[in-house]
Protein backbone atom coordinates (compact mmCIF):
# COMPACT_ATOMS: atom_id res chain seq x y z
CA UNK A 1 0.00 0.00 0.00
CA UNK A 2 1.40 3.37 -1.01
CA UNK A 3 0.56 6.34 1.22
CA UNK A 4 1.35 9.93 0.27
CA UNK A 5 1.75 12.42 3.10
CA UNK A 6 2.00 16.18 2.71
CA UNK A 7 2.88 18.88 5.23
CA UNK A 8 2.06 22.57 4.91
CA UNK A 9 2.21 25.57 7.21
CA UNK A 10 -1.04 27.12 6.07
CA UNK A 11 -0.89 30.38 8.12
CA UNK A 12 -4.64 30.33 8.96
CA UNK A 13 -6.70 27.36 7.84
CA UNK A 14 -9.93 29.38 7.84
CA UNK A 15 -8.51 32.20 5.75
CA UNK A 16 -6.98 29.73 3.27
CA UNK A 17 -9.55 26.92 3.32
CA UNK A 18 -10.01 27.29 -0.44
CA UNK A 19 -6.28 26.85 -1.01
CA UNK A 20 -6.31 23.69 1.10
CA UNK A 21 -9.27 22.39 -0.89
CA UNK A 22 -7.44 23.21 -4.13
CA UNK A 23 -4.35 21.29 -3.02
CA UNK A 24 -6.47 18.31 -2.00
CA UNK A 25 -8.22 18.36 -5.38
CA UNK A 26 -5.10 18.83 -7.50
CA UNK A 27 -2.57 16.68 -5.64
CA UNK A 28 -4.76 14.23 -3.66
CA UNK A 29 -2.37 13.22 -0.86
CA UNK A 30 -3.74 10.54 1.42
CA UNK A 31 -2.86 12.64 4.46
CA UNK A 32 -2.31 16.39 4.76
CA UNK A 33 -0.73 17.81 7.91
CA UNK A 34 -1.27 21.52 8.54
CA UNK A 35 0.49 23.87 10.93
CA UNK A 36 -0.24 27.38 12.16
CA UNK A 37 -3.95 26.76 11.71
CA UNK A 38 -4.84 29.69 13.99
CA UNK A 39 -8.22 28.21 14.85
CA UNK A 40 -10.02 26.32 17.59
CA UNK A 41 -10.65 22.77 16.43
CA UNK A 42 -14.41 23.25 16.19
CA UNK A 43 -13.92 26.20 13.82
CA UNK A 44 -11.71 24.36 11.33
CA UNK A 45 -13.82 24.10 8.13
CA UNK A 46 -13.82 20.31 7.98
CA UNK A 47 -16.95 20.26 5.83
CA UNK A 48 -14.99 22.00 3.06
CA UNK A 49 -12.35 19.29 3.16
CA UNK A 50 -14.85 16.46 3.60
CA UNK A 51 -16.42 17.56 0.33
CA UNK A 52 -13.07 16.69 -1.27
CA UNK A 53 -13.05 13.27 0.40
CA UNK A 54 -11.10 14.22 3.52
CA UNK A 55 -13.61 13.63 6.28
CA UNK A 56 -11.17 12.36 8.90
CA UNK A 57 -9.31 14.83 11.12
CA UNK A 58 -7.25 14.84 14.29
CA UNK A 59 -6.31 18.31 15.51
CA UNK A 60 -5.32 20.57 18.36
CA UNK A 61 -6.24 24.22 18.11
CA UNK A 62 -6.05 27.68 19.62
CA UNK A 63 -7.76 30.92 18.76
CA UNK A 64 -5.60 33.13 16.60
CA UNK A 65 -2.25 31.33 16.70
CA UNK A 66 -0.45 27.97 16.64
CA UNK A 67 -2.65 24.95 15.86
CA UNK A 68 -1.94 21.64 14.12
CA UNK A 69 -4.28 19.39 12.16
CA UNK A 70 -4.05 16.08 10.33
CA UNK A 71 -6.57 15.66 7.51
CA UNK A 72 -7.01 12.25 5.92
CA UNK A 73 -9.10 10.39 3.41
CA UNK A 74 -8.11 7.21 5.26
CA UNK A 75 -9.59 6.34 8.66
CA UNK A 76 -7.32 7.37 11.53
CA UNK A 77 -7.43 7.56 15.31
CA UNK A 78 -6.20 10.20 17.69
CA UNK A 79 -2.80 9.16 19.05
CA UNK A 80 -2.48 12.04 21.50
CA UNK A 81 -0.22 15.04 21.83
CA UNK A 82 2.53 16.40 24.04
CA UNK A 83 2.59 19.80 25.71
CA UNK A 84 6.21 20.75 25.11
CA UNK A 85 7.71 23.24 27.56
CA UNK A 86 4.40 23.22 29.45
CA UNK A 87 2.97 26.28 27.72
CA UNK A 88 -0.29 24.70 26.65
CA UNK A 89 0.45 25.54 23.01
CA UNK A 90 -1.17 23.53 20.21
CA UNK A 91 2.11 22.59 18.56
CA UNK A 92 1.96 18.79 18.36
CA UNK A 93 -0.62 16.17 17.51
CA UNK A 94 -0.33 12.52 16.48
CA UNK A 95 -2.65 10.20 14.59
CA UNK A 96 -2.52 6.50 13.75
CA UNK A 97 -3.71 4.92 10.52
CA UNK A 98 -5.33 1.49 10.37
CA UNK A 99 -2.10 -0.05 9.07
CA UNK A 100 -0.34 1.02 12.29
CA UNK A 101 1.56 3.99 10.89
CA UNK A 102 1.80 6.84 13.41
CA UNK A 103 2.04 10.36 12.02
CA UNK A 104 3.41 13.16 14.22
CA UNK A 105 2.66 16.73 13.18
CA UNK A 106 4.83 19.47 14.74
CA UNK A 107 4.95 23.23 14.71
CA UNK A 108 8.24 24.17 16.36
CA UNK A 109 8.47 27.75 17.71
CA UNK A 110 10.02 30.21 15.28
CA UNK A 111 12.33 31.66 17.92
CA UNK A 112 11.97 35.40 17.43
CA UNK A 113 14.57 37.61 15.81
CA UNK A 114 17.61 37.53 18.13
CA UNK A 115 19.54 34.25 18.44
CA UNK A 116 20.37 34.72 22.13
CA UNK A 117 18.25 33.15 24.83
CA UNK A 118 19.56 35.60 27.43
CA UNK A 119 17.89 38.53 25.69
CA UNK A 120 15.20 36.73 23.69
CA UNK A 121 12.80 34.48 25.57
CA UNK A 122 11.37 33.15 22.30
CA UNK A 123 14.75 31.78 21.26
CA UNK A 124 15.11 30.00 24.59
CA UNK A 125 11.60 28.58 24.14
CA UNK A 126 12.61 27.15 20.77
CA UNK A 127 15.75 25.48 22.10
CA UNK A 128 13.88 24.07 25.11
CA UNK A 129 11.15 22.73 22.85
CA UNK A 130 13.72 20.88 20.75
CA UNK A 131 15.47 19.59 23.87
CA UNK A 132 12.20 18.07 25.09
CA UNK A 133 11.65 16.49 21.68
CA UNK A 134 15.15 14.99 21.91
CA UNK A 135 14.54 13.63 25.40
CA UNK A 136 11.29 12.01 24.29
CA UNK A 137 12.95 10.34 21.30
CA UNK A 138 15.78 9.13 23.53
CA UNK A 139 13.34 7.55 25.97
CA UNK A 140 11.01 6.09 23.36
CA UNK A 141 12.61 5.12 20.07
CA UNK A 142 10.07 5.72 17.28
CA UNK A 143 8.86 2.78 15.22
CA UNK A 144 6.69 2.77 12.09
CA UNK A 145 6.36 6.53 12.38
CA UNK A 146 6.53 9.61 10.20
CA UNK A 147 7.27 13.04 11.68
CA UNK A 148 6.37 16.09 9.64
CA UNK A 149 5.90 19.77 10.14
CA UNK A 150 7.23 23.27 10.20
CA UNK A 151 10.32 22.66 12.30
CA UNK A 152 11.53 26.23 11.70
CA UNK A 153 15.15 25.27 11.11
CA UNK A 154 17.01 24.99 7.81
CA UNK A 155 19.84 22.62 8.75
CA UNK A 156 22.04 22.30 5.66
CA UNK A 157 24.07 24.92 3.84
CA UNK A 158 22.03 24.25 0.71
CA UNK A 159 18.77 24.58 2.66
CA UNK A 160 19.20 28.36 2.65
CA UNK A 161 19.87 30.90 -0.05
CA UNK A 162 23.13 32.03 1.59
CA UNK A 163 24.78 30.00 4.31
CA UNK A 164 27.30 32.73 5.11
CA UNK A 165 24.73 35.53 5.35
CA UNK A 166 22.29 33.51 7.49
CA UNK A 167 24.72 32.13 10.07
CA UNK A 168 23.51 34.75 12.56
CA UNK A 169 19.87 34.67 11.46
CA UNK A 170 17.36 32.67 13.50
CA UNK A 171 16.55 29.35 11.75
CA UNK A 172 20.10 28.70 10.53
CA UNK A 173 22.38 29.55 13.45
CA UNK A 174 24.92 26.91 14.49
CA UNK A 175 23.25 26.26 17.84
CA UNK A 176 19.89 25.68 16.15
CA UNK A 177 21.38 23.40 13.51
CA UNK A 178 23.31 21.41 16.12
CA UNK A 179 20.22 21.07 18.31
CA UNK A 180 18.13 20.09 15.30
CA UNK A 181 20.53 17.34 14.28
CA UNK A 182 20.98 15.90 17.78
CA UNK A 183 17.19 15.86 18.10
CA UNK A 184 16.81 13.99 14.82
CA UNK A 185 19.61 11.57 15.68
CA UNK A 186 18.14 10.84 19.12
CA UNK A 187 15.20 9.15 17.41
CA UNK A 188 17.29 7.77 14.55
CA UNK A 189 14.97 9.67 12.22
CA UNK A 190 15.80 9.85 8.52
CA UNK A 191 15.39 13.13 6.64
CA UNK A 192 13.25 11.71 3.84
CA UNK A 193 13.34 14.82 1.67
CA UNK A 194 17.11 14.92 1.51
CA UNK A 195 17.36 11.13 1.17
CA UNK A 196 15.33 11.52 -2.03
CA UNK A 197 16.84 14.84 -3.14
CA UNK A 198 20.40 14.72 -1.78
CA UNK A 199 21.92 17.60 -3.75
CA UNK A 200 21.11 21.19 -4.59
CA UNK A 201 19.37 24.22 -3.12
CA UNK A 202 15.98 23.31 -1.71
CA UNK A 203 13.50 25.67 -0.06
CA UNK A 204 9.97 25.47 1.36
CA UNK A 205 9.59 29.03 2.69
CA UNK A 206 9.97 32.50 1.16
CA UNK A 207 9.37 35.67 3.15
CA UNK A 208 6.34 37.87 2.55
CA UNK A 209 8.73 40.82 2.74
CA UNK A 210 10.23 40.14 -0.68
CA UNK A 211 8.58 42.24 -3.40
CA UNK A 212 9.05 39.39 -5.87
CA UNK A 213 9.70 36.27 -3.82
CA UNK A 214 10.32 34.04 -6.82
CA UNK A 215 12.81 36.31 -8.55
CA UNK A 216 14.69 37.04 -5.32
CA UNK A 217 14.49 33.35 -4.37
CA UNK A 218 15.82 33.94 -0.86
CA UNK A 219 14.28 30.80 0.55
CA UNK A 220 14.85 28.37 3.40
CA UNK A 221 13.87 24.72 3.91
CA UNK A 222 11.94 24.97 7.17
CA UNK A 223 9.40 22.22 6.54
CA UNK A 224 10.44 18.61 6.94
CA UNK A 225 9.45 14.97 6.55
CA UNK A 226 11.23 12.42 8.72
CA UNK A 227 10.72 8.66 8.88
CA UNK A 228 11.66 6.23 11.63
CA UNK A 229 14.59 4.04 10.64
CA UNK A 230 12.47 0.89 10.25
CA UNK A 231 10.40 2.37 7.40
CA UNK A 232 12.82 4.90 5.89
CA UNK A 233 13.66 2.61 2.98
CA UNK A 234 9.97 2.60 2.02
CA UNK A 235 9.99 6.34 1.36
CA UNK A 236 10.13 7.83 -2.12
CA UNK A 237 8.76 10.56 -4.35
CA UNK A 238 9.71 13.57 -2.23
CA UNK A 239 8.87 16.96 -3.70
CA UNK A 240 8.21 20.55 -2.71
CA UNK A 241 5.40 22.32 -4.57
CA UNK A 242 7.09 25.67 -5.07
CA UNK A 243 4.31 26.90 -7.36
CA UNK A 244 1.82 26.88 -4.48
CA UNK A 245 3.74 29.80 -2.95
CA UNK A 246 2.60 31.78 -5.98
CA UNK A 247 -1.14 31.14 -5.58
CA UNK A 248 -3.41 34.07 -4.72
CA UNK A 249 -3.15 35.14 -1.06
CA UNK A 250 -0.75 32.29 -0.31
CA UNK A 251 0.93 31.05 2.81
CA UNK A 252 4.62 31.91 2.89
CA UNK A 253 5.32 28.15 3.00
CA UNK A 254 5.02 25.59 0.20
CA UNK A 255 3.73 22.04 0.77
CA UNK A 256 6.23 19.20 1.08
CA UNK A 257 5.28 15.70 -0.08
CA UNK A 258 6.61 12.16 0.38
CA UNK A 259 5.21 8.71 -0.34
CA UNK A 260 5.66 5.47 1.58
CA UNK A 261 5.16 1.91 0.37
CA UNK A 262 3.95 0.16 3.52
Amino acid sequence: MSITIATWNINSVRLRADLVARLLRDEAPDVLCLQECKSPVDKIPLETFAARGYGHMVARGQKGYNGVAILSRLPLEDAGHRDFVGKGDARHVAARLENGLTIHNYYVPAGGDVPDRDVNEKFGHKLDFLAEMRAWFTDTAPEKSVLVGDLNIAPREDDVWSHKQLLKVVSHTPIEVDTFETTREAGNWVDVTRADIPEGQLYSWWSYRARDWSAADKGRRLDHVWASADIAAAAHGSRILREVRGWDQPSDHAPVFASFDL
